[in-house]
C-alpha cells in the first residue's frame, strides 16, 4: 500500500498526478537525466529545419554586414568543420563563416547562426563525452575573434585553456575581464 500525505495523495508526488516528482517544482516530468520535452544538444545538432540556405542580405542588414548574400548554416555543417581542426591546430568562428560563405556561393556566413551551432556543437561534444565517447569534436580548438577562448564553451576557459595547453599552444590573461587568448593563434590556424 503507498503510503498518503495529509492532503490524501501519495507521498512524494504532486497533486493527484502520480508521475510528477515532489522534487521537480516545474512540474515537468524527468525522463534520463533531461526533462521530457526538451532536447539534448546531440538532437539539436541533427535538426536542420531547412537549413543551410542563403539569402540576400537586407537594407537593414546592410548597415553591419553589407550588401550581397548570407548563407544560414545547418548545425551539423558547422559541426563537421569544426571536426576537421586536427589537434596542434585552431580556428575561428569567423574562419567558419568564410568557409561556410565559399562553400555556398554567399557572401558572408551568418554571425548568429553559426555562433549558436558553435555552441551546440560543443555542447553535444560533451554529451557524447560523459556518453564514454571517446571521438568528440574538439570544439576547444575553436576560438572566437582575435584568438580569445570562448567562455560559453562547456568548462568555461580554464578547461579549454587546459585542453589547448596540453596541445602546445601558449595561453595568455585576457584584458581587463575579456577571456584569455591563445599567443600567437594566426600561426597554428588550420585551413576550412
Amino acid at each position: 500500500m503507498v503510503p498518503l500525505s495529509k492532503s490524501g495523495v501519495p507521498k512524494g508526488t504532486v497533486g493527484s498526478n502520480p508521475t510528477l516528482s515532489a522534487r521537480d517544482p516545474r512540474g515537468a516530468r524527468k525522463m534520463s537525466g533531461k526533462i521530457a520535452g526538451r532536447k539534448s544538444a546531440r538532437e539539436k545538432l541533427l535538426e536542420s529545419k531547412g537549413l543551410p540556405r542563403v539569402e540576400v542580405i537586407t537594407d537593414k542588414m546592410s548597415k553591419r554586414w553589407g550588401t550581397g548574400t548570407m548563407v544560414i548554416p545547418a548545425p551539423l555543417e558547422v559541426n563537421e568543420l569544426m571536426r576537421t581542426v586536427p589537434r596542434g591546430k585552431l580556428t575561428t568562428i569567423n574562419d567558419i563563416r568564410a568557409a561556410l560563405a565559399r562553400k555556398h556561393g554567399a557572401t558572408i556566413g551568418c554571425p548568429i547562426t553559426t555562433g549558436i551551432f558553435a555552441w551546440i556543437a560543443a555542447l553535444a561534444a560533451e554529451e557524447a563525452a560523459k556518453a564514454g565517447e571517446t571521438d568528440i569534436t574538439p570544439y576547444w580548438r575553436t576560438l572566437k575573434s582575435g584568438g580569445k577562448i570562448n567562455e560559453k564553451y562547456p568548462g568555461g576557459t580554464e578547461y579549454q585553456a587546459a585542453r589547448l595547453t596540453e596541445e602546445g599552444h601558449t595561453i595568455e590573461a585576457g584584458m581587463g575581464k575579456g577571456p584569455p587568448r591563445v599567443l600567437d593563434f594566426e600561426r597554428h590556424m588550420a585551413r576550412l
